[in-house]
């Protein structure tokens, strides 16, 4: 690392106005006397080359460093509610083993709560080489302060050299204390992950509202700790379980008592469109709410869950928990209709891994169309009814 410093007991007003309209990039800001840097520094250095003599200095801090040999392990965080285990664990570890591959170290499962053997032994199906856990009483309802002191136990023990979450609700809540206790970087919300040959961990994910996508590199923390979004990965396929079960004891681990659960409200279950085997996704291109009609007949016949794209979000026409993209839902389904739709990078991310992707859009260089399987070139208006009345077709034959 390395930043300006400025010497004010050298500063003048002469000084301060020189080094002010020398800066390209505004970043002195001249008070009370006062010569100070704002965050509008790039550190080009002009100030300490041309501006006045001795005013600025360049700073160069000693980077952090590790000894990468000493950090083995690639540990997935087992999230579970209601004795059932969250997808995302699973897939997770579906891509740690393919990460593990390249780096030749093992995958461990990270499991904490009250009465867990089950999802132990589950998590022994899907290939990992151990399974640690953490069961006891004083751990059966989520205390945030309680199980971020129970992972900080145990990297102290095991010195893991990655730790991954699933970016759910739970995981978005978690990780940034697990970050915060193991003093290390967290990189959230992450849509791929790659690995290097000597353990770093290459955490890809939207930025700038999804429009870049970021790869972001901790070279000297350890552990590298990611959460990462639902429906990214495959969920691998069980095997004949190789790995162990260790039951840890959470003896000399402090457990704070300042959070007390006094109730606990179940949200009602609602239809997740990350679940859905069928989506019906529509855009811009349909110009009335009312409009939204045309799409009922493929709903009802298709048994589809409605999703859009974010300008209709906008509009106030739907829910935010409709929206697929970078800044939406990730999905999967078997089948996806997009209707209307103009093919942006960031909603392309959150669905290209449907199994089968019918697109219709009236623009014959959509960039939709080079991933679909089948493409109509129309106006939607045309199209849907002639859709509508295939489907009638298809039906009245069964």
């Amino acid at each position: 690392m390395a930043y300006i410093k400025v010497h004010n007991d050298k500063v003048t007003p002469e000084a301060a106005k020189k080094l002010i309209d020398l800066c390209p990039f505004n970043a002195f800001e001249y008070q009370d006397a006062y010569l100070s840097i704002n965050a509008s520094c790039k550190i080009c250095k002009l100030c300490v080359k041309k501006g006045p003599e001795g005013i600025c200095e360049l700073v160069e801090t000693v980077k952090p460093s590790v000894n990468k040999s000493l950090f083995k392990g690639i540990t997935v965080y087992i999230e579970h509610h209601h004795q059932a285990v969250h997808h995302v664990s699973w897939e997770l570890i579906g891509k740690a083993k393919e990460l593990a591959k390249k780096t030749q170290e093992p995958v461990f499962a990270l499991l904490i709560g009250y009465n867990v053997a089950k999802m132990a032994e589950e998590a022994l199906e899907y290939g990992v080489d151990r399974v640690f856990v953490y069961d006891h009483i004083a751990l059966e309802t989520f205390n945030v302060e309680r199980y971020a002191r129970v992972v900080e136990s145990f990297y102290l023990h095991y010195k893991n050299n990655v730790i991954l979450l699933g970016s759910t609700p739970f995981g978005r809540s978690f990780a940034p204390r697990i970050a915060a206790r193991l003093k290390t970087g967290l990189t959230a919300d992450c849509t791929m992950l790659d690995i290097k040959e000597d353990g770093d961990l290459l955490q890809i994910r939207p930025a700038f509202g999804g429009n870049i996508m970021a790869k972001i590199n901790t070279p000297n923390h350890r552990p590298q700790l990611a959460t990462i979004r639902y429906k990214m990965f495959k969920l691998p396929e069980k095997e004949t379980p190789h790995g162990i079960i260790s039951h840890e004891s959470i003896e000399g681990i402090e457990l704070p008592d300042r959070i007390h659960l006094i109730s606990r409200l179940d949200k009602p279950q609602v239809k997740d469109i990350s679940d859905a085997d069928v989506i019906i996704a529509v855009g811009r291109a349909f110009k009335k709410e009312k409009d939204l009609a045309l799409i009922e007949p493929l709903v009802k016949k298709l048994d589809a869950q409605v999703a859009c794209t974010r300008p209709l979000i906008e509009n106030g026409w739907f829910d935010a928990k409709h929206q697929i993209g970078l800044s939406g839902r990730t999905v999967k389904p078997k089948l996806i209709i997009n209707l209307g739709i103009s093919g942006a990078v960031q909603y392309i991310e959150g669905m290209k891994e449907a199994d089968l992707i019918i697109t219709v859009n009236q623009d014959e260089h959509n960039k939709l169309f080079d991933i679909s399987h089948y493409s109509i070139v129309g106006d939607l208006y045309e199209v849907l009814p002639e859709l509508n009345k295939l489907i009638d077709q298809i039906w009245q034959v069964k």
